[in-house]
Parts: C-alpha cells; sequence; structure tokens
C-alpha cells in the first residue's frame, strides 16, 4: 500500500563524482558542443502534426460518412484511429506532459491536452507517471505501473496466486483493455486515491475539481468518439462499438507492449526501502535505481523509435525526463559508455520481438516463483 507521506521514502546520495552527476555533464557538454536544444526540433513538430492527422484524419472520414459505406473501411478507420492514439500518446502528449516539448510552459500545457482529446486526464498522468513510475520505478507500493489488478503479478515483491501460472498467456489480453479501463472509471479511481494520498493537492487542484473536470472531459469524449457516429456515420450502433473497442484493443495492446518490456524484465532486481528509524531509505541512488530497473530495445530501429517517441530508448527517458525524445539516440552512447565506467549494468535487448519475449519469459517466471 503506498504510504500516505511519499517524503519518507529516501534514496542513497548520489555522492560527488557519482555516475549520475558524470553523465549529466557529459551529456550537456555534448548538447552545449553541438549547440542542439534539449527541447522538440522541427522534426518533432513535424511528427506531432503526423500522429494527430494519423488520429482525426480517419475520424473525420468516418463522421462524416465518407468512409462508412464499405464496412470493412469504416472498421480499418477505427483501427487507423488506434495506431493515432498510440502516436498521440508515446511521441507527442508524453513529451508535453515532462516539460520536454517545449521551453515554454504554456506550449507544454496546451499540446499536453492532447491526452484529454483521447480519453485521459493530464492531472491523474502525470502523478501516476512523472511522480510516481519515474521517481520509485519497480517499487511495489509506489509505482502504479506496476501495481496492477490482482490477476497480474509484476513484481516478486507482490503476492502469487495459483492462476498467476498462467498470466504469460493471459496478460496480453489484459493489456488490449488498458485504455478502455484508463478512458472509463480508471481517471475516477485514481483521483480518490491521490486525494487519500494528498497528491491532488499538490497539484493545487482538489478532489472536487478533479472529479468535475474528469467528468467533462469524458462527456467531451465520449460525444464526439461515440454519439456524433451514432447520428452521422449512417453505420448501425454495434458497428460503432465494435469500431471503438477496435480503436482501444489496438492501442492497448501496443501501447502495453511498448511500456512493459522497458520495467518488467528478469533483470530488474525490483528493490524495496527498508525501515530505519521511520523513514524508508533505498540502497542505491536514485539515477542507479533508474539505470537497474530500466531496459532499453532495438536501438536500431528508427522506424520505431520514431513511432514511439524514443521509448525505446527507456533508460535515457528516465535519466533525461526534461529532454525530447528526438535527442535520445545521440545521447544513449554516451549514457552506455558512462555505465560501463562506473562498472554498472545496461540492460538492452537487440529487437523489439526479443524484448516482447523476454518480457514473456518474466511473466511465465513471476508466475511460478
Amino acid at each position: 500500500m503506498m504510504p500516505e507521506n511519499l517524503d519518507i521514502v529516501r534514496f542513497a546520495p548520489r555522492g560527488k563524482n557519482s555516475f549520475y552527476e558524470t553523465v549529466l555533464t557529459k551529456v550537456n557538454a555534448y548538447l552545449k558542443t553541438q549547440q542542439i536544444s534539449p527541447y522538440a526540433n522541427a522534426g518533432m513538430w513535424i511528427k506531432a502534426i503526423v500522429m494527430l492527422l494519423l488520429y482525426t484524419a480517419p475520424y473525420v472520414l468516418l463522421v462524416t460518412g465518407i468512409g462508412a459505406n464499405n464496412l470493412w473501411i469504416f472498421l480499418g478507420l477505427w483501427f487507423l484511429m488506434g495506431w493515432g492514439m498510440c502516436g498521440i500518446g508515446a511521441a507527442v502528449m508524453h513529451d508535453a506532459n515532462h516539460g520536454s516539448f517545449s521551453s515554454h510552459k504554456k506550449v507544454n500545457r496546451s499540446i499536453g491536452y492532447l491526452l484529454e482529446m483521447i480519453g485521459g486526464y493530464s492531472v491523474n498522468w502525470k502523478i501516476q507517471h512523472n511522480i510516481l513510475h519515474h521517481t520509485y520505478t519497480n517499487i511495489t507500493g509506489l509505482d502504479e505501473d506496476i501495481d496492477s489488478i490482482t490477476l497480474l503479478r509484476f513484481s516478486p515483491r507482490q503476492p502469487r496466486y495459483w492462476f498467476h501460472r498462467y498470466q504469460y498467456i493471459y496478460a496480453w489480453g489484459f493489456y488490449m483493455i488498458m485504455t478502455l479501463f484508463w478512458m472509463t472509471v480508471k481517471d475516477y479511481i485514481q483521483a480518490i486515491r491521490y486525494k487519500h494520498n494528498n497528491l491532488l493537492i499538490k497539484q493545487k487542484v482538489s478532489l472536487k475539481q478533479a472529479i468535475s473536470s474528469i467528468t467533462l472531459y469524458k462527456v467531451f469524449y465520449y460525444g464526439y468518439i461515440i454519439v456524433l457516429p451514432l447520428f452521422l456515420s449512417g453505420q448501425p450502433w454495434y458497428t460503432i462499438v465494435f469500431g471503438f473497442l477496435l480503436m482501444h484493443f489496438t492501442a492497448g495492446l501496443f501501447l502495453s507492449c511498448v511500456f512493459q518490456p522497458a520495467h518488467v524484465m528478469e533483470e530488474s532486481p525490483f528493490s524495496l526501502p527498508v525501515n530505519i528509524n521511520g523513514t524508508l531509505r533505498m540502497e542505491d541512488s536514485w539515477a542507479i535505481h533508474e539505470l537497474i530497473n530500466t531496459t532499453n530495445y532495438a536501438p536500431r530501429s528508427r522506424i520505431l523509435s520514431w513511432f514511439i517517441g524514443g521509448l525505446n530508448y527507456q533508460i535515457e527517458h528516465h535519466l533525461f525526463t526534461g529532454v525530447c525524445h528526438v535527442h535520445y539516440r545521440k545521447i544513449a552512447p554516451i549514457v552506455k559508455a558512462t555505465a560501463k565506467e562506473y562498472g554498472l549494468p545496461y540492460n538492452e535487448q537487440r529487437t523489439f520481438l526479443q524484448a516482447l519475449y523476454r518480457h514473456a519469459g518474466m511473466l511465465k517466471l513471476l508466475g511460478r516463483k
């Protein structure tokens, strides 16, 4: 269970001339020498437009009835929107809500609201992702990315039940409904929990404001994604519902496959803090904890990296959240060399499929040990 006061959790001091201090110096020197802004470049802005069009163009076609004449074309448009959701979520709003898209807070805030457009709530996202996941990666009870439903066991520190023996088979079905659950009830559940843990107030939002905003955004989302197609597309309601589910199953499965192999892997130690005089203390410094609990994959796949917002360079993302993902490929060799210099592991899988295979193996291992 998450402690009510996260401030009682302490990482070990990073120390002078530490790994993190060294890698920060090297990366900053590289950006300065190459005269590279850590924020979005022209290619990033073009990508943002492409991802937005990948979601909105199929929607316009299906809601106007232009793409509704043929059932397969109609469902294909929903399928494309699922990939558009992935692109917006992983490669656009993700950077914006980390504050790394632009040096201007208003620009980041505006682009970050794309999450609301696809059914989410950015306040909750920032708490779960920026605060909990990026600070307490793979720590059971603190990182909500691994604290999932009882049917899924993502850490050796979590209780194991008999049905977990089969989770390497059925987990993919739950991955498919990830965004669907998120766009329906998850935001409400999170808002109530974050109120209890004093996390909402740190975002200067009350529970009443959060519930009102979530409801307003959900009404807007379901209004344009379900109600308008019902009235305008000319397709029967069950076809529209099927298309809607197809969109979410596509986005949920792919996004889960992007994020899960980055952390739920056999190489991750899943360390827990030790209670010392009422303070929960981690053995490692924050940067080393992030390094050893994170895995990169497919470093040579530029197409995959372009589409998923550089999240295959998950190590660089965790260490440099303030740097836009378009720069990860260039700074990755610096991080890898520095880790080697300090005798630290740099977990990396050669391909995306290999990473998925290793993740499935970890699910199987967690179900049996």
